[in-house]
């Protein structure tokens, strides 16, 4: 259940239904999204897993969220960042003084990217 609020509009509640059934198909899916593969033993596994996500997610409907404001942000702190600062830096020379291989201006590394 969660509460939805419009400037104009009071408070009215929603309540969320998961029916998801957690098959074959559904970890076939998510494997392939993230290009994974599993045996039939770690499916079994992953199916188990992923419903008791579910059942725990389903288990907060039951809780009573009347009155309780939409959280967008963990606190009320806005913008705790630092102040950026100009500091020194090392000089190009510095840099390539600690390059195990170099030239004049560039750090040299080996290719990483073939050509077929």
């Amino acid at each position: 259940m969660a509460n939805v609020m419009n400037s104009n509009q009071p408070t009215k509640q929603i309540n969320y239904i998961c029916l998801m059934e957690v098959n074959d198909a559904l970890v076939d899916k998510l494997a392939n999204l993230a290009r994974l593969k599993f045996e039939a033993a770690e499916k079994e596994e992953i199916k188990k897993d992923l419903q008791r996500m579910i059942s725990f997610v389903d288990k907060l409907n039951e809780l009573n969220t009347s009155g309780v404001e939409p959280l967008l942000h963990m606190t009320d702190e806005e913008n705790v960042l630092r102040e950026d600062e100009v500091k020194g830096s090392i000089t190009k020379e510095e840099a390539l003084r600690n390059a195990p291989v170099h030239d004049e201006n560039f750090f040299k590394v080996p290719k990483v990217i073939k050509k077929f």
